[in-house]
């Protein structure tokens, strides 16, 4: 669920017995940059999470094109994961904390919360801090790569990427 509040967007996941609580805020700043802040994440009864005894590789792929989405998906659930897909940060916040994915891959260019954003709220997140973020762009620069890095991105594809190139990330990172 997102609510809107006094210039911020809240971001909640249910809470259950099962599941995790996220709880993301968005503030903008008086500069017009954002200001982007995880405030909340924890486990709820110790009871949701990847099940250790299951060797289904999790893959969050978070794009707003929707071929691009599918063909990653399609691609990566022929090799056996279990992917979810996103359309922009946002959705993927909300979904993050209930499929709690082994690797995601995230592109740059985005409405509303941007690749960059997404993986540095990922990154502040105590319970997802480990997750390899891998980003996806079609820009290639230097600066691009090393924005990335310094959100906390463990690698950088550029578009088309290929299904060794995502094949490839998940065996170094996972």
């Amino acid at each position: 669920m997102i609510a809107l509040r006094r210039r911020r967007a809240w971001l909640f996941a249910p809470r259950s017995a099962d599941r995790v609580h996220s709880n993301v805020k968005l503030g903008l700043a008086a500069n017009g940059g954002d200001e982007l802040s995880v405030t909340d994440a924890r486990q709820v009864n110790g009871a949701a999470g990847v099940d250790t005894g299951d060797a289904t590789l999790r893959v969050m792929v978070i794009d707003d094109s929707k071929t691009i989405r599918r063909t990653a998906e399609t691609l990566l659930k022929k090799e056996g994961c279990e992917v979810v897909t996103a359309n922009d940060g946002f959705e993927a916040l909300a979904k993050i904390a209930e499929f709690r994915p082994d690797i995601v891959f995230v592109d740059i260019m985005m409405p509303r919360l941007d690749g960059y954003q997404t993986c540095a709220l990922i990154k502040q997140n105590g319970a997802f801090r480990k997750t390899p973020v891998i980003m996806l762009s079609s820009k290639d620069s230097i600066f691009d790569k090393a924005r990335g890095r310094i959100v906390g991105s463990e690698e950088y594809l550029t578009k088309p990427f290929t299904r060794d190139d995502l094949l490839d990330a998940i065996r170094k990172f996972t």
